[in-house]
């Protein structure tokens, strides 16, 4: 019986060292946090200083003169192009899983709703504070300044966000609500939060996150309720290891916002003043009242939550 051919194989010449395994690309060989704050940076370069340059390029150097239709879509297409593409982009370079990693699932009606109360319970304590923060007596040179710089923020949010008729709020709600909704939770508590879990854990990345989400938006007026909003954000995904709850809470947060101006209330608005004037007794309040509806829907979140994981 004649020999069989034997089919050849890579093996090195005798003398040689066999070849070295390849390395993982760059990317996957960081640090998780390393990762984290690279893929902030790069977001933030994109976003905020190209986008901007773009805008002030496309606006002839003048936001306050730039059309109101091409200002939403200089945002829209920026948030697009300029988050959630690389935002997709970085956490598919990492991560096989995208999905799994991006925690993307269908979400629990229940926990939807639990955490919109919870939301809008929340909205409402940061606005008391607000109140609060601008009640705070400043010297009148400073606060003449924090005033001016606040007006042109609020001049630029207005016009952005105003509908004056249904078809325009629901291009509004898209543009201002939903898209953003979208694109920056993946980024802060999709691909920042997730790969901050596997070098501190779970709660501490949701923290790390939320303070980065509220300093992220260069609003040094609107800070602490960024942050705060931004740590509710990343403890729904925490718990519920679902990034869709996290973007339902956000959509209405947002939503609020533009339904409010388009029915010509003040967006800022607290519940037990609806009309914008308040007195101290008031805003304590409506404080201890949605204080309570506070922790009452977070607390069913968290037995909801807890009764599903011991399930899975």
């Amino acid at each position: 019986m004649e020999d069989q051919p034997v089919p050849e194989q890579n093996i090195p010449p005798p003398g040689l060292p066999e070849q070295a395994p390849e390395r993982p690309p760059f990317l996957r060989r960081m640090h998780p946090s390393a990762f984290a704050l690279f893929s902030l940076g790069l977001v933030f370069f994109l976003y905020q200083l190209v986008g901007g340059a773009v805008t002030l390029l496309i606006a002839n150097g003048s936001l306050t003169d730039i059309d109101v239709d091409l200002m939403r879509w200089t945002t829209l297409l920026g948030q697009l192009i300029l988050i959630l593409i690389p935002t997709l982009l970085l956490a598919r370079a990492r991560y096989t899983d995208l999905r799994g990693f991006l925690k993307l699932h269908v979400p629990n009606y229940r926990e939807v709703i639990a955490s919109t109360v919870g939301m809008f319970a929340l909205q409402q304590l940061m606005q008391g504070y607000m109140l609060f923060q601008d009640s705070i007596p400043l010297p009148p040179q400073v606060q003449k300044l924090i005033d001016t710089f606040k007006e042109t923020i609020d001049q630029t949010y207005r016009v952005l966000v105003s509908a004056q008729n249904p078809l325009e709020l629901l291009f509004v709600v898209f543009t201002v609500a939903l898209v953003p909704a979208v694109c920056e939770e993946l980024l802060f508590r999709g691909l920042v939060q997730g790969s901050l879990e596997r070098a501190v854990g779970g709660l501490r990345a949701a923290i790390i996150a939320g303070v980065i989400f509220g300093a992220y938006h260069l609003n040094p007026f609107s800070l602490v309720p960024l942050v705060l909003l931004g740590v509710y954000f990343g403890y729904l995904v925490h718990r519920s290891r679902n990034l869709t709850v996290a973007i339902s809470a956000h959509f209405f947060n947002n939503f609020i916002a533009c339904i409010a101006l388009y029915l010509h209330v003040n967006d800022d608005f607290i519940v037990l003043a609806p009309s914008g004037t308040w007195t101290w007794p008031i805003l304590l309040g409506n404080f201890a009242l949605f204080g309570l509806v506070f922790v009452a829907a977070t607390y069913y979140f968290i037995e909801l939550t807890r009764h599903k994981n011991q399930q899975s």
